[in-house]
C-alpha cells in the first residue's frame, strides 16, 4: 500500500510510519518545508495548499497534523494556533482530495476525546454528543472541516484519540522522567478519569481503520476501561518501583497552567465501543501493561 501521512514527525506519526515501513508499505510524508528526501511532499495548511502529486496513487490518507495541546500555556494566540492547525489543515487536505479525479478511497482524520468535554464519572462512547469548552469546540470544527472529502464519496473516519502512553511525547513523555526521579504524584484530586491508549494499540487501531472498508465516522481510540488519575499514578509507581508521595493541588495547576489546567483536571471517561464492535483486539488493554510496553 501507498499511504499519505500528515503529522508524520509527531509522536503518533513517527510510530505509524515505522510500523508501515516494517510491513513493506510505502508512505508519502507531507512536510511544510521544501521536500528534501524521497517519500516527501509539500503542503502549506495555512495557505490551503496540498501538493496533489503527493496524493495521487495513494491507497489511503492519514491526517494527524496539529499543534501540541500541552506544548504552551493557552494564550489567545496559542489557542488560535491549536484551532487553526487542525481546522485549516483538515480543510486543505479534504479539498485537495475532493479535487482529484481518482482520490484515495479513505481518509483517516485525527481527532480527540476532547470532543466530549468534561464527562465527570459518566462513561461516554461515540454516540455521545459534543461537550462544551475550548477543546470540544475545536474537535467539532476539526471534524466538520473534513466535509469536502466525505461529500466527494471518500470514506472518512475520525480517530478520537485519548492520552497516548509513550515515552517520546505527550503527557507520558513528561511524566516518565518525573516518576523515575520519585517526583510523580496525582494531579488535583486524582479523581478525574484518563482515557489512555498504548502507542502500539494506537498505531494498530489507525491501521485497522484504514484496512477495514466498512468503517466510517467517529471511533474512540482509547483502552477499554479508562482509569482515574489516582489509579494511573499508583500504576506508574508500581511499574517504576518509585514512591508517588507528591500531589499537585488544583489551585497550583491553575496558577501555573492557566486555562490549560481545565484539560489537565478535567475528566473524560471515553470508551471505544465502535472500535471493539468492529473486531479490533487490544494488545495492551491495561495501564500497567501499556506502561511496560512503552518502557520496552
Amino acid at each position: 500500500m501507498r499511504i499519505a501521512i500528515t503529522g508524520a514527525s509527531g509522536l503518533i506519526g513517527q510510530a505509524l510510519v515505522r510500523s508501515l515501513h516494517a510491513d513493506g508499505h510505502h508512505t508519502v510524508r507531507f512536510v511544510r518545508r521544501a521536500p528534501a528526501a524521497p517519500g516527501e511532499a509539500r503542503w502549506d495548511p495555512r495557505a490551503g495548499y496540498v501538493d496533489p502529486d503527493g496524493l495521487r496513487g495513494c491507497d489511503a490518507v492519514v491526517h494527524l497534523a496539529g499543534a501540541g495541546v500541552g506544548d504552551h500555556r493557552w494564550t489567545d494566540a496559542y489557542k488560535k494556533e491549536i484551532r487553526d492547525s487542525r481546522v485549516l489543515g483538515t480543510a486543505a487536505v479534504a479539498r485537495a482530495l475532493a479535487a482529484l479525479d481518482a482520490p484515495p478511497p479513505v481518509l483517516v482524520c485525527g481527532s480527540a476525546v476532547g470532543y466530549y468535554g468534561d464527562t465527570g464519572d459518566r462513561p461516554v462512547d461515540e454516540s455521545a454528543p459534543a461537550g462544551t469548552g475550548f477543546l470540544a469546540s475545536v474537535c467539532v470544527e476539526w471534524e466538520a472541516a473534513a466535509a469536502p472529502a466525505r461529500e466527494a464519496g471518500i470514506r472518512t473516519v475520525f480517530a478520537r484519540t485519548g492520552l497516548v502512553v509513550a515515552p517520546g511525547g505527550g503527557a507520558w513523555g513528561r511524566m516518565f522522567p518525573l516518576f523515575r526521579a520519585g517526583l510523580g504524584g496525582r494531579l488535583g484530586s486524582g479523581r478525574q478519569y484518563w482515557s489512555f491508549i498504548s502507542i502500539y494499540d494506537e498505531v494498530a487501531a489507525l491501521r485497522h481503520l484504514v484496512d477495514t472498508p466498512t468503517l466510517s465516522g467517529p471511533f474512540n481510540l482509547t483502552a477499554p476501561e479508562p482509569l482515574t488519575n489516582r489509579e494511573v499514578t499508583a500504576a506508574m509507581g508500581r511499574v517504576l518501583r518509585r514512591p508517588t508521595p507528591f500531589a499537585v493541588p488544583a489551585p497550583a495547576l491553575r496558577l501555573v497552567l492557566g486555562e490549560l489546567s481545565q484539560d489537565v483536571l478535567g475528566s473524560q471517561r471515553a470508551r471505544p465501543a465502535r472500535l471493539l464492535e468492529s473486531g479490533f483486539a487490544f494488545r495492551y488493554p491495561g495501564i500497567e501493561e501499556s506502561i511496560r510496553a512503552a518502557l520496552a
